[in-house]
């Protein structure tokens, strides 16, 4: 009876990751094709997919703490409903002033959608069963950014970017049927009565500083690779002489690799520890970003771009596994949520640096070595730094 329960809340919880992971890709497939229409600059390109990271880095913080505060249910609910809405409201975009301005609101509801996501899945699992789901709740993400691709490739060439971006507006309505089918409390869920600032000062105590520390530096890291390649594939795709309609499709062969992936990863954390899983897929991820950055002939590009998502949403799914369970049940909302509100500086960072990169006249391939650089730092942070235990 019980697995029956936990699938159904995978299935629950992993459909709303379906949809910020939509929201996310649907970005990098807009930017191309705004930045004709509008005539962008690099660097604008560069503010507009990092303005939704900075709006994450917040609802991360703050809908985590309020995850702890006021319960996991209605804040899922509200970030849902937050960026559904805020989609709305891009379909009427006039310029790139309001799109910068709608994006940052939806980025609160994205950011702060993950956290709570996972603290609800942590909850209700211990050990490896709860590494496991992380994981396979994660694999979700996939799903989105494949359902994305499909649309860029099939909806926007024909009705535009704003009927398509109205497709996942109307998903806010997937937010009523969790308000139905979500448990009112979790199993395991305490009520954190701190304020904001002794709950911040708690997950930096002496009990928590070094996991707080390490697995910031590597969401990080993690987010700032990530976005920084990932909302500028279809882009790096159609400067390296691709359409734009043939750079979606191209996106949706290497985002099938995604699944894979994370499947694998599922069952390795279930037979390995979870930090020399994480440590084969952060190498992975940067040989292939070294092997998609210095590619020269299609072949190659897309075969090291299916190896790209292949390791690095592996190792995103493997992060989620580790980070709610390093914090107690009463912080681990906050805790979860300040990991990934620094991560989310990485995730601005990344994508605005590629743009600022390409604008001062920097090739792909050096773009990709500094990609390649920070994983470095990452893997060393993990070895030296991060206990594979859970609370």
């Amino acid at each position: 009876m019980m697995e029956v329960k936990g699938n159904k809340l995978l299935l629950l919880i992993g459909t709303a990751w379906l949809f910020d992971a939509l929201d996310v890709a649907l970005l990098s497939f807009i930017m191309p094709v705004i930045k004709q229409s509008w005539h962008l600059s690099a660097s604008e390109m560069g503010a507009v997919s990092a303005v939704t990271s900075l709006g994450m880095m917040i609802g991360a913080l703050g809908c985590g703490y309020l995850a702890d505060k006021i319960g996991r249910k209605p804040i899922l609910i509200m970030t849902l409903l937050l960026f559904s809405f805020g989609n709305l409201l891009l379909t009427m975009a006039p310029n790139v002033g309001w799109f910068l301005a709608v994006r940052f609101i939806t980025g609160i509801g994205l950011g702060g959608e993950l956290p709570v996501a996972a603290t609800i899945i942590a909850d209700h699992f211990t050990g490896t069963k709860r590494a496991r789901m992380l994981v396979l709740v994660d694999s979700f993400w996939a799903f989105g950014w494949i359902l994305a691709s499909i649309l860029s490739f099939v909806v926007m060439p024909k009705f535009g970017w704003r009927v398509t971006v109205l497709i996942t507006a109307l998903m806010g309505l997937y937010a009523l049927l969790m308000r139905r089918h979500l448990p009112e409390k979790t199993l395991t869920e305490e009520t954190n009565k701190l304020g904001f600032g002794p709950a911040l000062k708690e997950v930096w105590s002496a009990q928590y500083r070094r996991a707080t520390f390490c697995l910031s530096t590597l969401w990080f890291i993690i987010m700032f690779a990530y976005y920084g390649m990932f909302l500028w594939l279809p882009s790096v795709l159609v400067m390296r002489g691709f359409s734009v309609v043939h750079s979606f499709g191209y996106t949706v062969l290497m985002s099938l690799a995604q699944l894979p992936g994370y499947y694998l990863a599922a069952w390795l954390i279930g037979k390995l520890p979870r930090k020399a899983v994480l440590t084969v897929y952060l190498l992975g991820t940067m040989l292939s970003a070294w092997a998609f950055g210095t590619a020269t002939t299609e072949t190659m590009i897309l075969i090291s771009g299916a190896w790209l998502s292949f390791f690095t949403l592996g190792a995103w799914g493997i992060m989620i596994a580790f980070t709610p369970g390093q914090f107690d049940v009463s912080v681990r909302g906050m805790g979860m949520g300040f990991a990934q509100s620094i991560g989310r500086i990485g995730a601005t960072i990344g994508p605005y640096l590629v743009g600022s990169l390409i604008a001062v006249g920097f090739k792909i391939p050096a773009i990709f070595m500094v990609f390649v650089g920070a994983l470095i730092i990452g893997v060393i942070v993990l070895l030296v730094g991060l206990h594979d235990e859970d609370r």
